[in-house]
C-alpha cells in the first residue's frame, strides 16, 4: 500500500502532461494524468445523457479532479487492476454554469428528448421534487466522480444491473430489483472506493464523494477542458 501511494503521489506530482494541456485552478488536475490507463466516457460533453445534448461548461471530454481526490482514484484504479478491472469515468467536476444548464433544461416540461432511455417512469416535473436535479452539485467542488468498472481484457463495462444516470429505484444501492451478479458487482465498485476514503451516495450506484473533499464550501465553475 505505501508503495502504491507514493506512485500515485509521484504520477499526480510529476505528470509530464500537466504543463500540455489548459491551465486548471490550484489544486486540481486531469484524472488521466494521475489515474494510469483509466477509461472516460464524459457523457455531458456530448448527445449521451438524460438532455440529449452537450451541456453548457464542457468544452471537452475531459475528467478532472481534486488534487486528492485523483490520488485516492489512482489508489482504486491500482487495487482493481490486480484483480483484473480497471475504472471508466462517466464524469467528475461539474462546473456550476452546466448545474445551471440542468436547471433550465427542467424547467422546460416539453424538452425530453431523452426521457425513453434515462427517465421513462418519471415525470419531467418531478426530477427536482425526486432530487434528480438540484440547483447546486457536488461535482462542482472538485471532489466527485461518477464511474463504473471495466473488464481490462474486454474493455466492457460490467453488469451494474442499470444504466448511469438512469432516474429510478433501480439504480439505488438497496433496490430489490436486481440479480445477485449484478448486487456484487456494484459492491465490488463500492468496496474499492470506500476503502480509500469514497463515501456513496444511496439513490445512485455509480456516485462517489471523497470524504475529507478539500473544498466541501466552494462550488467551481471553471470550463472543463
Amino acid at each position: 500500500m505505501k508503495f502504491l501511494f507514493s506512485l500515485c503521489f509521484l504520477l499526480l506530482s510529476l505528470s509530464p502532461l500537466k504543463a500540455q494541456n489548459s491551465p486548471l485552478p490550484e489544486g486540481f488536475i486531469h484524472v488521466k494524468e494521475a489515474v494510469p490507463g483509466v477509461a472516460y466516457e464524459i457523457r455531458y460533453a456530448g448527445d449521451h445523457n438524460f438532455m440529449g445534448r452537450p451541456v453548457t461548461g464542457y468544452k471537452k471530454a475531459e475528467a478532472i479532479l481534486s488534487e486528492p481526490a485523483a490520488q485516492a482514484l489512482c489508489l482504486v484504479q491500482k487495487d482493481l487492476k490486480k484483480k483484473g478491472y480497471g475504472l471508466k469515468i462517466f464524469d467528475a467536476y461539474r462546473p456550476q454554469q452546466a448545474v445551471d444548464h440542468f436547471v433550465s433544461w427542467a424547467s422546460k416540461p416539453g424538452d425530453t428528448l431523452a426521457k425513453a432511455e434515462f427517465y421513462p417512469d418519471v415525470a419531467k416535473n418531478r426530477l427536482f421534487q425526486l432530487g434528480y436535479i438540484a440547483s447546486r452539485s457536488g461535482h462542482s467542488r472538485g471532489s466527485t466522480v461518477d464511474l463504473t468498472i471495466i473488464d481490462l481484457e474486454t474493455g466492457r463495462e460490467i453488469d451494474m444491473g442499470s444504466p448511469y444516470d438512469f432516474f429510478g429505484d433501480i439504480s439505488h444501492h438497496n433496490t430489490s430489483k436486481i440479480g445477485k451478479k449484478q448486487k456484487g458487482n456494484r459492491e465490488l465498485l463500492k468496496n474499492a472506493m470506500m476503502k480509500q476514503g469514497f463515501r456513496p451516495y444511496s439513490e445512485e450506484w455509480w456516485h462517489y464523494t471523497l470524504r475529507n473533499e478539500p473544498y466541501p464550501d466552494t462550488y467551481f465553475n471553471f470550463e472543463v477542458k
